[in-house]
């Protein structure tokens, strides 16, 4: 089968429907089972009983107007229809037969209401009862020959009463019974959410250490079947805090280690930096990279020690009323761009924004969102300051846009990971960038209970658009 046609099956294949869907359906097939069962079982026992009840009903009276009708034959000149007349039931169609003769207690029944059956059963002497149907409706025919009289008796009686009767208790049977099965689908969802509680609580654990809470932990229940559950998720919650703070611990020895030395290369470079011009032109060359490198290393350690803090809780705000506008003005003031200075554009609704903030680190946050424009995109084009709800909004957004190549959807999920510089990292030139700038902005907006993202150009434009939403002080 070609890979395409695979695929357009794949995408027309229905989905699996979750666990408490398939609980729910489960309890309301059961309860539709249950009853459907129960219904049919009772319509079927009520049906036999009243049909039983009636009949006897029926025959118990004919013999007795049977009876009645022979005492009357037997005087002379007997007529048959007015005997019908003395002993005629409401409902009930009479008909004699006397030497052959029929003759019905009502002129419109027709000779043909009898059925054969019936009548040849009686022309031999022996009473019987037959169910038909004539003009659309079931009739209960009983005859009795009339022995000593030369004559039989027949009574034909409606049995619509009882049809009528049996269809109500059939609706109301399936109104039960769909009455029942909606009950069985709301106990359903009720024992699903009662199943899945533990899972959603767990889930909303994973979430929680996901996040960083790593002394998130799921408490006990008195329940054998979730203890092993929950005790094998807190130690492997409490076996992941243990890795990850061993790693966070290891990070800032390393990193505290290399200060030392990376403080001694520096002071060496900047004498070497001093007698630059006594070198030969290779060893400036050589003096000029190892300085850019020491930099680069240098920054490096310092953001390894920055996220070691982050991982180890040891991240205290110095928390300020500032005005944002003022603040990003600093910073894209001294973020180092000699030429090509981003624009600025200050929406007069985010003129007067102030939020609570650490100014240093915030001011962080806007230089590493700059440099990543200049490390990858060859420089950030502009940078704005607004409301997306005007100045009544809850909050301020401070978006840098660059002009370089964007960033795909698949890495947006990821950029702001540590160490992460993107698929086309390769391709953006000699960049010098250590994969944590975009980690430590992420860091950073969390504190202040904000959240960072990347989009394209509203312009639609080739580049990119890093976001950063804040909340501002209620005024």
């Amino acid at each position: 089968m070609p890979r395409s046609r695979t695929r357009g099956l794949a995408r027309f294949r229905p989905r699996r429907l979750g666990l408490r869907a398939r609980i729910t359906l489960l309890f309301a097939l059961g309860a539709l089972l249950l009853s459907v069962v129960l219904a049919g079982t009772t319509y079927v026992t009520t049906r036999g009983a009243l049909l039983r009840q009636r009949e006897s009903a029926i025959v118990r009276q004919t013999f007795i107007d049977a009876k009645v009708m022979r005492e009357g034959l037997k005087v002379a000149n007997a007529n048959p229809a007015e005997l019908m007349a003395s002993v005629q039931s409401v409902g009930t169609v009479q008909i004699t037969v006397v030497n052959g003769k029929i003759v019905p207690s009502n002129p419109l029944v027709g000779n043909n209401v009898l059925p054969e059956s019936l009548v040849e059963r009686v022309n031999v002497g022996v009473p019987a009862r037959m169910r038909f149907d004539f003009d659309g409706q079931t009739q209960l025919g009983v005859g009795i020959p009339l022995v000593g009289v030369g004559a039989a008796y027949y009574e034909i009686v409606s049995l619509k009463e009882l049809t009528n009767t049996l269809r109500s208790v059939a609706v109301a049977l399936i109104g039960a019974a769909a009455l029942t099965t909606v009950l069985g689908a709301l106990l359903g969802i009720w024992a699903s959410r009662r199943v899945v509680r533990p899972l959603a609580e767990a889930a909303n654990a994973a979430e929680a250490i996901a996040g960083g809470r790593l002394d998130t932990r799921l408490e006990a229940v008195d329940d054998r079947d979730l203890d092993l559950l929950i005790t094998a998720f807190n130690e492997m919650a409490s076996a992941l805090q243990s890795r990850v703070e061993r790693d966070a611990r290891f990070a800032s020895d390393v990193s505290h280690e290399l200060r030392s030395p990376l403080m001694t290369l520096s002071a060496a470079v900047e004498v070497l930096q001093g007698r630059r011009e006594d070198l030969a032109e290779r060893a400036q060359a050589a003096l000029d990279l190892l300085s850019s490198e020491v930099t680069r290393f240098s920054g490096l350690v310092e953001d390894l020690l920055e996220i070691s803090r982050f991982d180890a809780g040891a991240v205290k705000l110095d928390l300020e009323r500032v005005n944002v506008g003022e603040l990003v003005h600093a910073a894209v003031a001294v973020s180092g761009y000699e030429h090509d200075v981003p624009v600025l554009v200050l929406d007069e609704s985010a003129g007067d924004a102030v939020i609570r903030a650490d100014k240093r680190r915030l001011a962080r946050v806007i230089a590493n969102l700059l440099d990543n424009a200049r490390n990858y995109a060859g420089g950030a084009t502009r940078v704005t300051i607004e409301r997306p709800d005007g100045a009544d909004g809850d909050g301020v957004v401070i978006a840098v846009e660059d002009a370089g190549p964007g960033v795909g959807p698949d890495d947006r999920l990821h950029i702001f990971e540590r160490f992460n510089r993107g698929t086309g990292a390769g391709n953006r030139g000699l960049s010098e960038g250590s994969g944590l700038g975009l980690a430590l902005v992420q860091e950073h907006v969390k504190l202040h209970r904000g959240r960072v993202w990347v989009e394209d150009r509203p312009d639609g434009a080739e580049g990119a658009r890093f976001v950063v939403e804040l909340p501002v002080v209620t005024p």
